[in-house]
């Protein structure tokens, strides 16, 4: 009888993707009957949900390497250059085919989507019998948003990917199907598809609060037609020249959902970060993760992206990844209380805590970058020092706040490795006005745009009392008049400026850039910059002057080897690679 092998953390931790014999003649132990399985459409719909969080540090899905480290924004981080493979990423001009992360991001991602196809299968069969009509078309849409989802990860990362669908899965023809059988458009153009048919058929609001809805495919159908506005992703086809403004109109329809909808700004930007508000009215959708010690079971549902991405020294594994950069820092310098567009790195400067200068700083700087002097997301009694850094004569001494609770809060383990109970947003309120302000103005609608960027910058002002009393004399930060959005040159810089500053930290900066078509020129500026870096005497990020961003090729990242060699000449490599 024909057996579905449902795959587990403890077979991903135990089996490497280069061993492969020992894959193969791996025995699971965890499997279930597949006609018992098909039979019951609900529980097939829970299993593809489970791999929402089914991640790891080398292959997270929150992309936080890919869309971080590959960025002006950030530092790999670690022991050295040679701690992970994801120094090739940060640097470019080493990066192949075979480095390891870029193939287990891959298969982890099939996998979600295989478990998508056989939660279709199961629903189609069995949906009418087991769960009703209403329930099963329901259920359908769910399952075709989660599928869009980790084929919107797929697209954003590799750009070509073979398109396997449930009937795929029921022809058996998985390894017959190329990646080129379809266009990148038309590879979004069936993304686009699923995410339609959930938002015609879920409400905004679920029951079950872990259930995607309406908003999620409402901000990722505007997602997916403001990635396409702007070209193909290749700096030769994409930016301001190629800009469509039908698409563009999209983004606004779609967007007009949320702005409407009971979501919102939250009061605080950094009570955005906080555990006591992970389901907030600024949540259009979060994976929800748990603490074993709240949900009753052995090990919990930890958010293991982000397991390295602690501060060195203050936590008991802290492993002192993802590091802001002095180029992110110096972006949040503010004059007169608004960005210093055209010399803010013309120097480099950083706060100390009780000693205030004439240079001032947006509010948000304190809230995402953590620095020596200050507390650690506003706890005094977890004050950070030079001493929590892991390697600063590499990278620094700045640590990345937002997807670590606060120290007092503790660890949902330790040793030898850490993980934190830290929602993951999937999109928050912010990101997804951000995005129509960016459609209006290329609309010419600027005083539209103006007001959803002058009330984020609103919330910001109002962020300082709350949590970062102690950085009140370092900040100072004003709204846009109307001067500044005369123009779409002038507004598509503020507009780009604040989503920089808003949303830094949180994965999005490198495919911000390729979509604008700006991504070769401001990289290969920023590792001239980043590598003459000094804090108080440390110079570090030298290792950049090796780096170099190639427009045409990095874009995108490379089919993975392993995938090009399981069935050769069946997936065609990425240009350049």
């Amino acid at each position: 009888m024909k057996r579905i092998k449902y795959i587990v953390l403890s077979c991903a931790l135990g089996i490497t993707m280069s061993s492969c014999n020992d894959y193969l003649d791996y025995k699971p132990t965890a499997v279930v009957d597949e006609e018992k399985a098909f039979s019951n459409p609900e529980e097939m719909t829970t299993s593809a949900y489970a791999m929402l969080g089914d991640c790891w540090y080398s292959y997270p899905f929150n992309l936080w390497p890919y869309g971080d480290l590959t960025s002006d924004d950030c530092l790999k981080g670690g022991s050295g250059t040679t701690d992970t493979d994801y120094h090739q990423i940060e640097v470019f001009s080493t990066l192949t085919s075979t480095m390891g992360g870029l193939d287990e991001l891959w298969y982890h991602l099939y996998v979600a989507i295989s478990r998508c196809n056989r939660a279709l299968v199961s629903l189609e069969q069995h949906g009418d019998a087991k769960l009703g009509a209403t329930v099963k078309e329901q259920r359908i849409a769910e399952v075709k948003l989660l599928r869009a989802h980790f084929y919107y990860k797929l697209i954003t990362m590799y750009r070509q990917v073979p398109w396997i669908d449930e009937e795929v899965y029921k022809n058996k023809t998985q390894e017959k199907v190329t990646n080129t059988e379809f266009t990148y458009q038309e590879l979004y153009d069936k993304i686009i598809t699923d995410f339609k048919t959930a938002y015609d058929v879920l409400p905004a609001v679920q029951t079950d609060g872990g259930r995607v809805n309406k908003l999620l495919a409402a901000s990722y159908l505007a997602k997916c037609y403001l990635d396409l506005a702007w070209g193909d992703g290749y700096e030769s086809n994409t930016g301001v020249s190629h800009i469509n403004n039908e698409y563009m109109q999209k983004v606004i329809e779609y967007t007009d959902v949320v702005a409407q909808s009971q979501n919102g700004y939250l009061e605080d930007f950094g009570d955005i970060f906080l555990q006591d508000y992970k389901n907030s009215k600024e949540s259009i959708f979060s994976i929800q993760m748990s603490d074993y010690e709240d949900d009753n079971t052995k090990y919990g549902r930890a958010n293991w992206s982000n397991m390295l991405n602690g501060c060195w020294g203050m936590w008991s594994c802290g492993w002192d990844f993802h590091k802001p950069s002095q180029d992110l820092v110096n972006a949040f310098k503010t004059e007169n209380g608004l960005p210093m567009f055209d010399d803010y790195d013309n120097s480099i400067a950083y706060p100390l805590n009780g000693v205030p200068t004439t240079q001032k700083w947006d509010p948000r700087l304190f809230h995402t970058v953590g620095m020596p002097t200050f507390p650690y997301k506003y706890e005094a009694a977890y004050t950070q020092t030079t001493a929590n850094s892991r390697t600063p004569n590499t990278y620094g001494y700045y640590t990345s706040l937002k997807e670590v609770p606060q120290r007092s809060k503790g660890e949902t383990y330790n040793g030898p490795w850490q993980a934190f109970a830290v929602n993951e947003y999937v999109f928050r309120y912010t990101d997804v006005m951000l995005m129509r302000a960016e459609a209006l103005i290329e609309l010419n609608r600027l005083s539209e745009a103006m007001t959803i960027i002058n009330d984020i910058r609103q919330r910001a002002a109002n962020s300082v009392n709350k949590h970062i009393s102690y950085a009140a004399a370092h900040c100072d930060i004003a709204l846009y008049t109307n001067t500044y959005f005369q123009t779409k040159e002038s507004a598509r810089r503020c507009l780009r400026w604040e989503r920089r500053l808003e949303m830094a930290m949180e994965h999005t900066r490198f495919f911000d850039l390729r979509r604008w078509g700006i991504a070769s020129t401001t990289l290969n500026n920023y590792f001239v910059k980043e590598a003459k870096s000094v804090y108080d005497g440390q110079t570090y990020a030298q290792y950049y002057k090796d780096a170099h961003f190639t427009a045409g090729k990095n874009e995108f990242f490379p089919i993975p080897y392993n995938q090009l060699f399981y069935v050769p000449g069946l997936y065609t490599q990425n240009a350049k690679y």
